[in-house]
């Protein structure tokens, strides 16, 4: 699984990054994607966090 961040979208609220720390940081006021591929075992919790997501700026991709 792969994780974006629409930075047009993102209002860096910092929800991703607190949900699932191992695949998000917020680099200025927006968040960003740390890893090329969600290792399996966050992949729950970065599905949350996309789902937690106020402004639907993150997407998944398999």
């Amino acid at each position: 699984m792969t994780a974006f961040v629409d930075k047009d979208k993102c209002t860096g609220c910092g929800l991703c990054p607190d949900i699932c720390p191992e695949v998000f940081e917020l680099t200025g006021d927006a968040a960003t994607v740390k890893v090329g591929v969600v290792p399996e075992k966050v992949e729950a919790t970065c599905r949350e966090a996309a789902e937690s997501c106020p402004v639907e700026a993150i997407s998944l991709k398999k």
